[in-house]
């Protein structure tokens, strides 16, 4: 190694030692901040800027062109152009109220107040020379407002005189500020400093100059004072120069500022400066530039305000040292020197702001590999020089070194472990794994069951049992025995490069294709585990607080142990760290113990090009991000939210833009959300700050959201936006039901129409059959039936002519008595073929007499029912109902010997009802099947039923009576013109 890279080397192990006093110091130096800058350049669009502010999680800037709202990523100029209540000019001040209220200082005497997406204008009817000159943050969170003669507070929502006369005399206050012992300060342009307490005036002496620029209140009853010429401390009693750094003695002071760790912040002509709270001042940024307003965010974040824009000042977790290049293992000994093996050579080591290298063995033209050791020694694994032993002695150190020809297993050491009874373990890079134990090794290889020659990491769990991973799997040594662990009980396939055993006694393990542990003999692996945890792991360290530090192959991660244990979700359970956390790089040194956990609980990391270091006690969670919803759009137009919402339902596309604010790491927000009323569950975490929602049907919606910061870490309160879609024309409940209604009645004439033309079409048969038939029944009486009785008469004539006791005269008078039979039935067929000679109201009447032409016993009970209003008929209707209750009865009459025989006529609105019952024999199941052979009654009946398009029923069973059951539809039976004066009776 040659001297220039020593003496780097050097000094960065001095860096490296000087951190438990400088870089973990709660009051660390610029170089531990995280710096970034937003000029025109990047899109600042206020010019100078006068104040600093934040309210409902956005920064407020007070520029020269205007107002302007930061969200950590994009900027909003507020001006009269768009804020007709903003006149046009500079804002000189900021402040903010317990309320959340933003209040805005002009140029112009007028007073503007911003809360909640309004701005109202403050003291509108202010004289131009009563205007405010100056505000200041009071102790309860009130606004103190300075002007002429008249000083006011702004207190639970109403403004109130401060009670602050000075004497009468009118002196211009250009600054104003409120310390916790309840002492109202006011600094002036040319009359110096006063104070207010219980209306008593105290005029202090000792100002170094009689311009007040700017006031902060410090701790308790302390002021600080920045003037044109230094910055001055009110202790209490006096005003003093005690505590005040010489550098700040004599500078123009512009502003003021106190942090949550009691810093003051100094913004003067000649840059920032800051003073601790023990009295030393650090120039922060010393380039000349004024700077003119002070900020801290509620995230801790140190906000600066200068002529060309804004800047920002965040604290970094990380201490970073990044001139060293490639970095190598790095060790801590009990001692508290840092060790170090850069990847170009040697070893280095620091302590105590001191110091040095290792010149001996050859170390320092050798790469060591890995480091590990115990009490007054250390053990070096090298790349070719094979395992050294450095013991430290009084005054000097001397080294010892084993290679193969003191039987070690290969002269290339890649993983070194001590125990705590003294035994070395080095495993070697194709030599298997050497044991140093009183002097004497014994090497383990293939042969006696190591898995691999290649030994990658060794690690002691609280048991005592040994771990050693190879490329071809992880494996213990326990009485002299090898058990191998590999992919198939449950190890990760690939190489394993790290093994760290927590206090728990749990093995936990790095590889290739991500982590895994072993707890109480079994292998397991996280459950469900992000994308980072099955990915390359390089090392990974347990710190004290229960959380595991892992270096991937792209990011240091902080994962909760518990979690990985199977524990439920906590807020924080991961967190991701890279350059927005002060990381130049994220790759890590691939080597045994690239990643540590130090004595004082640190977690060092051996990056590829640089050595970086943390404190998990200082890593806090970032405040939670504020969640709001910017805008809603429906298909491109801009909605207004702040009147009650209501979105037309033939938009069909709905868009939410909403922002989490965050300031210190913007781009980690994250984003979940849900519609009620349309979702079911919270969407999937997201970077996009919208959402869309197509379709929506009518209906009231809530749309919500939360977010999480840059700790992933999410909020519990959620921004949320209530809305209505209107329902369009066609989807109204009036338009729906006048829908339904309109193809109801639709349905209802349709059916009407139907109905009345198969009644005219039944009417025009019944028409047509009923001219047949008189037709035929003329035909029939004027041909055959005259014919017949011609015959009858002649045949009359000749039996009066044969005397009455010839064989001749009976055999003629059987022929006359056949012939008159056959002209009655000519007669009834004749009368059957002419319509009815019963009028169609008559049917009753009708079916009453057949117990005349019947000649039905007296003792035989008869009667017709008649239900409903008699309606007239249609044509050929009557004759049918007529010829099949006839033969009904007759049927009774004859055959069933019934005692009682009774008609039903029921003239209902929808059908006409014939029924025919006796108390007779019944019929039996077969006739009333198929009917008696060579008899036709019952089959006639159903006939006639089907020609008129009725329905016939008989119920029969014997010894039980008979029912024969006639329903003719209405539009058969009724006239249609009828139909609906008969259906309304």
């Amino acid at each position: 190694m040659s001297i220039s890279n020593t003496c780097r080397r050097l000094l960065i192990l001095l860096a490296i030692a000087a951190i438990p006093c400088a870089a973990l110091d709660p009051y660390r130096t610029i170089a531990q901040y995280i710096h970034q800058q937003w000029t025109a350049q990047q899109g600042f669009p206020g010019g100078a800027v006068n104040a600093l502010a934040e309210s409902e999680g956005y920064l407020w800037i007070g520029a020269e062109k205007g107002l302007v709202r930061f969200d950590g990523v994009h900027f909003v100029l507020y001006n009269h152009a768009n804020t007709p209540k903003l006149p046009d000019g500079p804002v000189l001040g900021l402040n903010t109220d317990s309320q959340g209220g933003l209040w805005i200082r002009l140029a112009t005497p007028g007073l503007v107040r911003y809360h909640d997406g309004r701005f109202s204008v403050m003291l509108p009817d202010a004289p131009l020379e009563n205007g405010v000159t100056a505000m200041g943050r009071g102790r309860d969170g009130d606004v103190l407002l300075a002007r002429a003669g008249d000083p006011l507070r702004y207190h639970n929502g109403s403004l109130q005189p401060l009670g602050a006369t000075f004497g009468g005399i009118n002196r211009l206050v250009i600054s104003i500020a409120e310390t916790s012992d309840g002492t109202t300060w006011m600094g002036t342009r040319d009359a110096g400093l006063f104070a207010v307490r219980d209306g008593h005036e105290l005029v202090p002496t000792g100002l170094p100059d009689r311009k007040v620029n700017c006031l902060a209140a410090g701790n308790g009853s302390e002021l600080w004072a920045g003037t044109d010429r230094g910055l001055a401390h009110w202790n209490g009693k006096t005003l003093t120069h005690d505590g005040v750094p010489v550098r700040l003695r004599d500078v123009q002071v512009l502003a003021l500022t106190r942090d949550r760790k009691s810093n003051i912040w100094a913004g003067t002509a000649a840059g920032l400066m800051r003073v601790s709270p023990d009295g030393r001042s650090i120039a922060e940024r010393r380039d000349g530039e004024p700077v003119s307003a002070v900020f801290e965010d509620r995230e801790g974040s140190l906000w600066v305000g200068d002529g060309s824009g804004i800047q920002q000042f965040r604290d970094s977790v990380f201490f970073i040292d990044a001139s060293s290049g490639g970095d190598g293992p790095i060790y801590t000994d009990d001692a508290g020197r840092n060790w170090l093996g850069p990847s170009s050579g040697g070893l280095v080591w620091a302590a105590g702001g001191k110091s040095g290298h290792i010149p001996r063995a050859g170390i320092e033209l050798d790469v060591v590999y890995s480091i590990d050791g115990g009490p007054g020694e250390l053990w070096i694994g090298r790349q070719r020089g094979g395992l050294t032993r450095l013991h430290a002695g009084e005054g000097h150190v001397s080294a010892e070194t084993y290679t193969s020809k003191q039987r070690l297993a290969r002269g290339s050491i890649y993983a070194v472990r001590r125990t705590r009874d003294g035994t070395v373990w080095a495993g070697s890079l194709g030599g298997g794994v050497s044991r140093i134990r009183d002097g004497r090794i014994t090497t383990f290889t293939t042969a006696d069951g190591l898995p691999s020659n290649t030994v990658t990491a060794i690690e002691k769990t609280a048991d005592g049992t040994l771990w050693f991973a190879t490329p071809d799997g992880l494996c213990t040594l326990a009485n002299g025995k090898w058990r191998v662990y590999t992919s198939q009980d449950g190890v990760p396939p690939g190489r394993i490069n790290s093994l760290t055993a927590d206090a728990e006694g749990v093995l936990w393990i790095g590889t290739n294709a991500g982590i895994a542990y072993i707890r109480s003999g079994r292998v397991e692996f996280p459950r469900s585990p992000p994308e980072p945890l099955v990915a390359e792991i390089s090392g990974i360290a347990a710190d004290r607080l229960g959380s595991l530090w892992i270096a991937t192959s792209t990011q240091v991660l902080r994962v909760s142990r518990a979690w990985l244990l199977g524990a439920e979700s906590t807020p924080g359970e991961i967190r991701a760290f890279g350059p927005d956390d002060g990381l130049a790089s994220t790759e890590v040194v691939r080597r045994q113990r690239s990643v540590i956990s130090d004595k004082a609980g640190r977690i060092w990391f051996a990056l590829r090009d640089a050595v970086a270091v943390v404190d998990p006690a200082r890593v806090v969670p970032d405040a939670p991000a504020v969640v709001r919803i910017q805008s809603v759009s429906a298909d491109g137009t801009q909605m207004d939210t702040a009147a009650p919402l209501r979105i037309p339902a033939a938009r069909h596309r709905i868009v939410f833009t909403f922002v989490g604010l965050s300031l210190s790491v913007p781009s980690r927000v994250r984003f979940r959300y849900r519609l009620d009323g349309f979702d079911s569950e919270w969407s999937h975490a997201a970077v996009s700050p919208e959402a869309v929602y197509t379709n929506l049907g009518p209906g009231t919606y809530r749309f919500r959201v939360v977010a999480s910061n840059s700790a992933g870490i999410w909020n519990s309160g959620e921004a949320a936006l209530a809305f209505d879609m209107t329902p369009a024309l066609w989807q109204t409940w009036w338009f729906r039901l006048s829908g339904i209604a309109a193809c109801v009645i639709a349905i209802v004439a349709l059916n009407r129409f139907r109905l009345r033309q198969v009644t005219r079409r039944l009417n025009v048969r019944f028409e047509e059959r009923l001219a047949e038939r008189t037709r035929m029944a003329q035909d029939l009486h004027d041909t055959l039936l005259q014919g017949l009785m011609s015959a009858s008469m002649q045949l009359h004539v000749a039996a009066d002519g044969v005397p009455a006791d010839l064989p001749a005269r009976s055999q003629l008078d059987h022929v006359i008595e056949l012939m008159r039979g056959v002209v009655e039935e000519g007669r009834n067929a004749v009368q059957g073929l002419r319509s009815s000679p019963v009028a169609v109201n008559d049917l009753e009447d009708a079916l009453a007499r057949l117990r005349e032409e019947q000649a039905i016993p007296a003792s035989t009970q008869f009667r017709v029912i008649v239900e409903g209003r008699s309606r007239a008929l249609n044509p050929l209707v009557p004759d049918q109902i007529y010829c099949i209750g006839r033969e009904a009865l007759v049927n009774a009459f004859r055959h069933s010997g019934a005692e009682t025989v009774e008609v039903e006529l029921n003239y209902e609105r929808s059908c006409l009802r014939l029924v025919v019952r006796d108390s007779g024999s019944g019929i039996d199941a077969a006739v009333l099947q198929s009917g008696r052979e060579g008899h036709w009654g019952l089959i006639g009946m159903r006939e006639r039923a089907e020609r008129i398009g009725s329905r016939l029923k008989v119920w029969s069973r014997p010894a039980a009576g008979t029912e024969v059951e006639l329903i003719v539809p209405g539009h058969i039976a009724f006239p249609a013109r009828h139909s609906h004066k008969d259906q309304h009776d």
